[in-house]
């Protein structure tokens, strides 16, 4: 395995130094491969098995770091505008808990 050593001024050490329970390898080997499945999946739209595994067990995938198209946003603003749900009376409630 190679091995990259990476420069920082002290004050960004010390306050790295504060946390000794993080491992800031993993944190800086997972970011790179990161970046690596994201320049990739940009460039062809594949990615992988094995780096579909590694998204599934981050909890991540390339296109959660693609931006927001301008029609999806436009569709959330017309949601904002609305109301998220109409009031109930008591009989509306019952009934609503009586059919789950």
């Amino acid at each position: 395995m190679a091995c990259i050593t990476v420069s920082v001024e002290k004050p960004f050490k010390e306050r790295l130094e504060r946390f000794p329970w993080v491992s800031w390898s993993e944190i800086g080997r997972e970011e790179v491969l990161k970046r690596y499945i994201f320049v990739k999946y940009m460039k062809t739209g594949n990615i992988t098995k094995e780096e579909g595994k590694f998204c599934e067990k981050i909890d991540w995938h390339p296109v959660d770091e693609l931006p927001l198209k301008k029609e999806f946003i436009r569709k959330l603003k017309n949601i904002e505008k609305k109301s998220y749900s109409k009031p109930m009376n008591h009989a509306e409630l019952k009934r609503w808990f009586d059919d789950l």
